[in-house]
């Protein structure tokens, strides 16, 4: 380990020519014996210091075969990888401190073929390391054996390892600046060993993509014009088989397009499918950024999952984490000795909620590995859109942080200037390089313009979860009915602030764990009002401006919240009359999916207009929704008494159509309410020329489309 040629490979390995011939190194301490074989030539090899074996032969080295025997009695038969020079593009100069955001292209294990002889080709970025090599199965995991050439400058290693196929595990050796060395997965790996195991892979792709016409469609998306409903999914416990087993990605796929393309969900959202070590972190704790989980199987079969999501018109969203990553010896921390992704600064570097580490935003070659993550995605996998998890962790300096265990930026704020810098670059290179894509921001605190435009001071997001609205109805919902009327601006307060950003209104995964209980279960009084309160939420949800988004088991409903460890979200324990909540969001859908009113302008003001938010006393709310001449009214009472003879204000005369009402039999209501189209009558009420009358159901929705002759 400590060898001259581990720290400089091209002065010891690399064939040498001289007047009568080509000598040629390998160097291997546990060999028994080495020869080589040229043809029909072979001359075995003499063992000198530090188990370097060498020879004098003639011939073109690439035709070169080195061939070892070891004490079991197995014999390796390869070409040697110091007679090939590494592939190395010559703009990964600009990684360390200029722009690269497809760095995937050339970091990482590559295949290539050198005519006769194919293998992979290894690149690594560890600028402080005094020595890399890579150890895997095909060196029998020995770290002086295939030493990586250090590529000038520019902080790059690389080495073709030739003879090795799609699967090999390996991993760097790294000797850091005090002589130490580490074992570290590869950051670029594109596949990697099933965990407990944090080995990498080398991987070749096979597939074709199905997907061109959805692809050449997608050019044109605009999420502001489109209806977006999401169904978010943990694909580790969404479905298993009879054994309680992960099903593979293409297994999934195919039920789950045919489960959402029936609800008529317009895409999925997962939870991280990026390998991650610990089961329990939902895929959160990210260590390879650029591999899907093994869990279900090899990359191929993950780009089988989004091409079988997009042909039946369903887009695919992924969960990716550029706000922290876990201290696993085996991942990014402390990676060539020095603190090369995470900050320095231990008032930066840790994340307090986590026990993880924060990426260097400030780093050039951070930046650059992370946008580069997020390209590949969307380039290699065809990925529809990003949503960035803990992004207000990453605008604060102080977030959960106490007073002294922070520090300021340079003009003594808060906010982490680096973290802005690299969320609008990454936003702006996605919006110029990847049209009819988005992303997503999970931001729960009241920072200013997430989805204003970088050009008009905003950081440039596509949408932001609306985390206000989230709480603040999950809250009220919670409420005995009894009470509501004292809890009324709770529920009107959020549209005040409704249009502030372009939303997407979350029903997500982080409401029903941890004692937080199921959807059906934070809903007050006996099984019926349960019900009842559930499908008056997801009524208002549909209403309300904003794209939808719906955790798996959400439409079941269950009485138990989700776990990971037990889950299967279409056959769940304690199933509460599945069908009649799946049949509410088939039918919102449906109705969504088709009406302008709900899903074009959902982010602009103009669009909705009040009739009445101040019935505290009897829980009643009512507002319009327009588009065009086209008009929707929503009407709901948030208590269990119905509501007859119930008189709102509209527009103009003519008939209103009842199109949608919650207390349906086939919804597992009571079938209460109005049952047949409403006339505008000639009377002015809440501010309007006319009004209406209607029959308004216990806890239920009402909504109406004003026909137009």
């Amino acid at each position: 380990m400590k060898s001259s040629f581990y720290l400089d490979p091209m002065s010891a390995l690399v064939p040498v020519r001289d007047i009568d011939g080509i000598i040629i190194r390998t160097v291997d301490p546990t060999a028994v014996e080495v020869w080589i074989e040229n043809g029909s030539i072979k001359k075995s090899m003499r063992k000198g210091k530090d188990g370097i074996w060498s020879i004098k032969t003639d011939g073109d080295p690439e035709d070169v075969i080195i061939c070892k025997s070891f004490p079991s009695g197995f014999v390796s038969r390869r070409h040697n990888p110091y007679s090939f020079n590494p592939y190395f593009k010559e703009d990964a100069v600009k990684f360390k401190d200029g722009e690269d955001y497809r760095a995937y292209t050339y970091s990482g294990a590559h295949f290539m073929d050198f005519g006769k002889v194919q293998g992979f080709n290894f690149v690594l970025y560890a600028p402080s390391a005094r020595g890399v090599s890579v150890v895997g199965d095909f060196n029998g995991w020995q770290q002086s054996v295939s030493p990586m050439f250090r590529m000038g400058d520019t902080g790059f290693w690389a080495l073709f390892v030739p003879d090795i196929g799609s699967g090999e595990l390996y991993k760097y050796c790294i000797i850091a600046a005090d002589g130490s060395t580490q074992l570290k997965s590869d950051p670029f790996a594109f596949y990697s060993e099933l965990r407990p195991g944090t080995a990498s892979r080398t991987y070749k792709t096979s597939h074709i993509w199905k997907d061109r016409a959805y692809v050449k469609e997608r050019i044109s998306y605009s999420p502001e014009s489109k209806p977006i409903s999401i169904y978010e999914v943990h694909l580790g416990s969404w479905m298993k088989n009879e054994k309680g087993e992960f099903l593979s990605y293409e297994e999934i796929g195919k039920r789950m397009a045919e489960y959402l393309k029936d609800m008529g969900f317009t895409h999925v959202e997962l939870l991280p499918v990026m390998e991650h070590p610990l089961d329990d972190s939902w895929g959160y704790q990210t260590t390879g950024y650029f591999c899907p989980t093994s869990r279900h199987g090899e990359p191929d079969d993950f780009k089988k999952f989004v091409d079988i999501m997009h042909g039946e018109g369903i887009g695919v969203i992924l969960d990716w984490v550029p706000a922290h990553f876990p201290r696993d010896s085996s991942a990014l921390g402390y990676f060539d000795g020095t603190n090369l992704y995470e900050y320095s600064d231990p008032l930066k570097r840790d994340h307090p909620d986590w026990g993880t580490y924060i990426f260097d935003y400030g780093k050039r070659s951070t930046v650059n590995f992370l946008i580069s993550s997020a390209s590949f995605w969307l380039e290699e996998y065809h990925i529809d859109g990003i949503r960035i998890d803990a992004v207000s962790s990453m605008l604060y300096l102080d977030y959960s942080r106490k007073d002294g265990n922070w520090r300021p930026n340079i003009y003594g704020g808060n906010e982490n200037l680096e973290a802005i810098s690299f969320l609008k670059e990454l936003n702006q290179h996605i919006e110029r390089s990847f049209p009819g894509r988005f992303t997503v921001a999970e931001e729960s605190t009241s920072w200013n313009g997430v989805t204003r435009e970088v050009s008009q001071g905003g950081l440039g997001f596509s949408m932001k979860w609306n985390m206000g609205w989230m709480h603040d109805i999950l809250d009220y919902m919670g409420k005995d009915p009894i009470y509501r009327k004292y809890h009324h601006n709770t529920l009107t307060f959020v549209f005040w602030y409704a249009f502030s950003e372009r939303y997407i209104l979350p029903l997500s995964h982080d409401e029903v764990v941890y004692g937080k209980r199921s959807i059906y279960n934070k809903m007050p009084g006996d099984p019926w009002q349960k019900l009842a309160n559930v499908r008056l939420l997801y009524s208002f949800m549909y209403s309300f401006p904003g794209k939808k988004l719906l955790f798996m088991g959400d439409e079941i409903p269950s009485e138990r919240e989700w776990d990971f460890r037990s889950w299967n979200s279409l056959t769940p324990n304690n199933e509460v009359q599945s069908n009649s909540i799946r049949n509410l969001l088939k039918d919102l859908n449906i109705l969504y999916r088709s009406s302008e009113e709900l899903f074009n302008n959902d982010f602009n003001s103009a669009s909705f207009r009040w009739i009445d938010y101040s019935d505290r006393e009897q829980s009643v709310i009512s507002f319009m929704r327009s588009w065009r001449d086209s008009l929707f009214i929503f009407i709901f009472n948030f208590t269990p008494v119905p509501r007859n003879d119930y008189r709102i204000g509209v527009p103009s005369k003519g008939k209103y159509e009842i199109i949608f009402n919650s207390d349906k039999e086939k919804y597992g209501g009571s079938g209460g309410g109005s049952k047949t189209d409403l006339q505008g009558e000639d009377y002015g009420f809440h501010g309007l020329p006319n009004s209406i009358r209607l029959d308004l159901p216990p806890l239920g929705a009402i909504f109406l489309r004003r026909k137009i002759k």
